[in-house]
């Protein structure tokens, strides 16, 4: 018996529940956890940022780079990608044995995103429903899914950014967007859409801003049948009693990301899915240390304080005497062109003393100050750099034209295919990125948790229908 209200969808000529898997890159969710979930008559979601393949024995074949140029890696970066994506949608539809529906998952801003999306598609024809997409504005999103007969599902943070899509792009394939994914940039884990009017420590109710987007919706002619997916912060479906079946907001969905992590199919290491019992809640913090230049929300562990502690130490300097900078720096830099102020100045001589000895300018007119181990692995990461995103902040490369961003490569960031990697795949839970949606903390608080139990994704679907 399902929660009262919520009904059934039609989504690719099935019925489907309206709860979609939320699709976690670089190996957060795959096959086993994705198929499953189609299993149990929900949407299952396919990763396709740098999912993994497998050798003839059935064994992950690690990501290794070592090509020459950053540009030929990123070549290799788009066949592992399209290969490993390949691969795990057609293991997710065999599991799903013709139930529920099997999505992809892509992030705009994602290295080669188009080639990989298309090279997917391209070999996975009538296998895949639905593509979501986001991180960024994914306009040629629409046309790829005609192109492939898929619906498609772009993935928005305000009404304001769904128009700006509609207008410039998927009026024109209106027939095949199955739905809007609303994530919530306060609620929701990994990259978000929080704009520069919005503030990231003043989290907004999400109910005006679904129901603008609604208003924007029908203000454009969009079909009453597309759903707005609710992702970000859903855990018990009683919570959102008040959306379901309410003439407001429309036909809603909701997109579970958090609580798919723990499960018996889900494939991240047991460290990682033990951490997520031990949560408490402040423990997830919304940051903005991504190379992708996008806030993003993680598990604050030794990576996370690294990177705030190392953002701390930091001081702006000028190139000429000027102003407040009075002081010229001899500490942790070489040249003397290195004006500070004289209290920046002292911050500086304490900062040395402690070992970190090592000043390292940023774009932005500042140094920071980190240990000589630090900075070595800072530069070989950066110089390592396998073009996994449109452009980074960290390495300063660009995936078109002249491959570069322009700007100087940030030291305050990091190479998040390394972390992510390292993380998915047994890599220690307190040195990499654990991305985690800011209700993770309830993991410890759900009694259907307790006494250390961990459900199939067929008991999770089960236990989400029921409300709880």
């Amino acid at each position: 018996m399902a929660f009262k209200g919520l009904q059934p969808i039609s989504y690719g000529g099935r019925e489907v529940w309206p709860l979609i898997e939320g699709g976690k890159g670089v190996s957060a969710t795959n096959h086993t956890s994705s198929g499953a979930w189609a299993a149990a008559g929900g949407i299952g979601t396919v990763s396709a940022v740098n999912a993994d393949s497998y050798d003839a024995e059935g064994k992950i074949i690690p990501q290794i780079y070592e090509q020459l140029t950053r540009r030929e890696r990123h070549e290799q970066l788009i066949r592992y990608a399209i290969d490993g994506a390949t691969e795990q949608v057609k293991r997710a539809y065999d599991i799903a044995s013709g139930k529920g529906a099997i999505n992809i998952n892509v992030l705009w801003e994602m290295g080669g995103a188009q080639e990989v999306l298309e090279g997917v598609l391209e070999r996975t024809r009538g296998l895949v429903t639905g593509v979501t997409c986001g991180a960024g504005m994914p306009y040629r999103l629409a046309e790829i899914a005609a192109r492939f007969d898929v619906h498609y599902l772009p993935i928005v943070s305000s009404a304001r950014a769904f128009r700006a899509l509609w207008k410039r792009s998927y009026n024109k394939v209106a027939d095949l967007m199955a739905a809007v994914v609303y994530e919530d940039p306060w609620l929701a884990g990994g990259h978000n859409g929080l704009s520069n009017a919005e503030d990231p420590t003043k989290p907004e109710d999400p109910y005006p801003r679904v129901k603008a987007l609604r208003e924007t919706m029908r203000n454009e002619g969009v079909s009453e049948d597309t759903a707005i997916v609710m992702a970000g912060g859903v855990w018990y479906l009683r919570e959102w009693n008040d959306w379901i079946d309410n003439p407001e907001l429309g036909k809603i969905a909701f997109q579970f990301g958090t609580r798919p992590l723990l499960t018996e199919e889900s494939p991240i290491p047991q460290a990682w899915k033990d951490r997520l019992r031990e949560l408490d809640e402040g423990d997830i913090l919304l940051h903005r240390f991504s190379p992708t230049g996008f806030y993003s929300s993680a598990v604050k562990n030794d990576f996370l304080w690294d990177l705030i502690h190392r953002s701390e130490r930091q001081i702006p300097y000028s190139k000429v005497e000027a102003g407040v900078h009075t002081r010229q720096l001899d500490v942790g830099v070489r040249g003397k062109n290195f004006w500070v102020a004289p209290a920046d100045y002292e911050r500086a001589k304490a900062w040395f003393g402690e070992g970190y000895t090592e000043a390292l300018k940023t774009p932005d007119d500042t140094i920071v100050y980190v240990t000589p181990a630090s900075r070595d692995e800072i530069r070989t990461d950066q110089k390592d750099c396998m073009g996994c995103l449109s452009h980074c902040q960290f390495s300063s490369w660009k995936d078109h034209g002249d491959y570069t961003t322009g700007r100087l490569a940030d030291p305050r960031s990091f190479c998040i295919q390394k972390t992510l990697q390292e993380i998915a795949h047994d890599g220690p839970v307190d040195d990499n990125l654990m991305f985690a949606g800011h209700a993770a903390y309830r993991f410890k608080q759900d009694p259907f948790y307790s006494n250390n139990f961990t459900p199939s994704v067929k008991q999770l679907v089960d236990r989400i229908l029921t409300g709880d």
